[in-house]
């Protein structure tokens, strides 16, 4: 185990590999995508509540969006009406929140690129899902309180998380390996991953790691369908050389699943090692990106829906991670 981990270790730091699998390829949309007609407008709410934000407004607004408002406000224990219109003005109009929202304004003073691709993703996803209902999109900025609210009908982006990286204004409470993600390039298969989510069918008894690969992996296969001239870095997070450099180690990785038997390893800790949130998979290697067991289920999703000729809704209904696995005939590349 030690001589493999070495090995690893000195791979991921000379090799680099002349493709990038699924990044980096000239792509053209899907004509049929292109024929989908979607029908979206998102709407400026910090527009509304940071300019001239009266108690009158405050409650009209409240009704006219009221999905926004339950989405935004419902979770901040306000005691009644009268409190939440008190709260809700104070924190509008406080000179730092103002100045965020300026600067929000300077950056983000056009949103034609985000609506652009929301709406070809959206096409994407009717596309495969013709029953798919386009849900409302807003925009806010919450101080850094709310990056996205993703759900079956309504979607926030708060435009505050996705300044440039070298913006002064930047969440605090966020480790760079993860603060990198949130830019614009990132955002667009973000709320597509998280969409995923309602089409994406599990087994809740199986809380096995192999469970929780093949779940993210339907999901990253999900995004990378729906998005397909979209580069896999924005869609699981890795920069460019964490990507090549997973591939040209692959096989080494996949030895270090099966030599130590993780597959149906059930203890969260150990689970977590593989899957969770961290700058580097450090059971494996300083250089192993971490989150790496969700890049090895994508892989293994990849190859079941490919040897296995199904459609998108196909894969994403099946829900035994063991079936997959075992019809997949994954082997690294």
């Amino acid at each position: 185990m030690n001589d493999i981990k070495t090995v690893v270790i000195v791979l991921f730091i000379t090799l680099i590999i002349a493709g990038c699998g699924r990044s980096g390829e000239e792509c053209n949309l899907p004509e049929e995508y292109l024929d989908i007609p979607v029908d979206l407008e998102i709407v400026r709410m910090e527009e509304l509540y940071f300019e001239g934000l009266t108690r009158e407004k405050l409650l009209e607004y409240q009704d006219q969006y009221p999905e926004f408002s339950a989405a935004m406000f419902d979770n901040m224990g306000f005691a009644d009406q009268d409190q939440m219109a008190e709260e809700l003005i104070k924190i509008h109009q406080d000179s730092g929140m103002q100045e965020l929202y300026r600067e929000v304004k300077v950056h983000f003073d056009d949103l034609r690129s985000i609506e652009s691709s929301l709406e070809d993703a959206f096409r994407g996803v009717k596309y495969h899902y013709p029953e798919f209902t386009i849900p409302k999109v807003y925009t806010f900025v919450s101080g850094f309180g709310s990056d996205l609210i993703v759900n079956e009908d309504i979607i926030v982006i708060g435009l505050d998380y996705f300044l440039p990286e070298d913006h002064p204004f930047q969440p605090v409470d966020l480790p760079y390996y993860i603060l990198k993600r949130y830019n614009e390039a990132h955002l667009v298969p973000t709320i597509i991953t998280a969409l995923s989510s309602r089409f994406n069918h599990t087994d809740v008894q199986d809380r096995t790691l192999l469970a929780e690969m093949i779940f993210y992996g339907k999901a990253y296969h999900f995004t990378k369908t729906i998005l397909p001239c979209t580069p896999d870095e924005y869609i699981i997070g890795y920069e460019t050389e964490e990507i090549t450099g997973s591939y040209a180690n692959e096989e080494l990785i996949w030895a270090h699943f099966i030599e130590n038997e993780l597959l149906y390893e059930t203890n969260p800790f150990e689970i977590r090692r593989y899957t969770g949130e961290a700058p580097f998979t450090d059971v494996i290697s300083p250089d192993a990106p971490g989150r790496i067991g969700r890049w090895m289920g994508w892989n293994i999703v990849d190859d079941y829906r490919i040897n296995n000729d199904l459609n998108l809704q196909e894969l994403m209904q099946q829900s035994d991670a063991r079936e997959i696995f075992r019809k997949s005939g994954y082997k690294p590349r």
